[in-house]
C-alpha cells in the first residue's frame, strides 16, 4: 500500500469518529432494527460487521464461527428490514456502524 493511500485511509478513519454523532442521529431507526435483529449474539454481531459486500456468505459464516443455517437466517432478517443491500450471496449492510456498535452484547445462542 502506498504512502498515499495509507494516508487517505486515516483521514476517512479519523472523519468516521467526528461524523459518528450525526450518522448515529440519522440512522437511529436502522440502528435499532439491527440490534433487534442481532440480539445479544456475539457471532451475528461478528458476521453483521464484515458485510461489506465483499464477503460471500460462506465466507462470512467461517469468519464468524455461525453455522450456516444461522447465517442464512440472519441475512433474511436484515434483508425483511431493509438492512442490507445488494445480492444476499455477498451481504452489504445499508449503514455505517462503528467497530464497537454491538460491544454491550451479551453472548446468547443463534
Amino acid at each position: 500500500m502506498d504512502e498515499q493511500t495509507q494516508l487517505l485511509r486515516e483521514m476517512r478513519d479519523l472523519l468516521r469518529v467526528i461524523a459518528e454523532p450525526q450518522l448515529a442521529a440519522r440512522d437511529k431507526r436502522l440502528r435499532s432494527a439491527l440490534l433487534e435483529v442481532v440480539g445479544g449474539s456475539a457471532r451475528r454481531a461478528k458476521a453483521v460487521l464484515r458485510m461489506d459486500g465483499s464477503r460471500s456468505q460462506a465466507e462470512l459464516y467461517k469468519e464468524s464461527g455461525m453455522d450456516q443455517g444461522g447465517l442464512s437466517r440472519l441475512v433474511k432478517a436484515l434483508r425483511v428490514k431493509e438492512l442490507i443491500k445488494g445480492d444476499e450471496k455477498r451481504p452489504e449492510l445499508m449503514l455505517s456502524v462503528p467497530p464497537n456498535f454491538f460491544d454491550n452484547a451479551e453472548e446468547q445462542d443463534e
